[in-house]
C-alpha cells in the first residue's frame, strides 16, 4: 500500500489538488502496469490544524506535527492488510514522515518504508 502524507485543506486548496496523493497513484499506476499489486488508501487525515512549516527548525516542526496525524475510522482493518510505504512530496527534517508513520502504526498498519521526491541537500546527503 502506497499511503500519501495527507496535505493541509488549506495547502491542497491553494494549489488545487494534493501533491503527495497524486504522487502515490502516479506511482501505483506504473507498478500495477508492472503486475505489481499497488492500492493508494486514503486513511491518514488531519486531526488538527499545523502552523506552515517554512521556517521552523527540527525541533519545532516535530511539536508542530505531533499528534496532527490521525487515520479514518475503519483503516485499521485495511492497514492491516499489508505493509505501507508513505508517500510525499518533500522531506526536510522527517517529521511529518514520523507523524504519518506513528499513526499508521497505531491503527495496527506496518510501515516498511517511505518514498519522497525531493530532499533539501544537507552536509550529510551532499555526495
Amino acid at each position: 500500500m502506497l499511503v500519501p502524507v495527507p496535505s493541509a485543506r488549506r495547502s491542497v486548496g491553494a494549489r488545487g489538488h494534493d501533491p503527495a496523493r497524486r504522487i502515490a497513484l502516479a506511482a501505483a499506476g506504473v507498478l500495477r502496469a508492472d503486475g505489481r499489486p499497488a492500492r493508494v488508501p486514503a486513511v491518514l487525515c488531519q486531526r488538527r490544524r499545523v502552523t506552515d512549516q517554512s521556517g521552523l527548525d527540527a525541533r519545532q516542526r516535530r511539536a508542530n506535527v505531533t499528534g496532527a496525524l490521525g487515520t479514518v475510522p475503519g483503516s485499521g482493518r485495511l492497514l492491516a492488510a499489508g505493509p505501507v510505504v508513505l508517500v510525499d512530496d518533500l522531506m526536510t527534517t522527517g517529521a511529518s514522515l514520523a507523524e504519518a508513520a506513528r499513526a499508521v502504526t497505531a491503527a495496527g498498519g506496518l510501515v516498511i518504508g517511505a518514498a519522497v521526491v525531493a530532499a533539501p541537500l544537507t552536509p550529510t546527503n551532499r555526495n
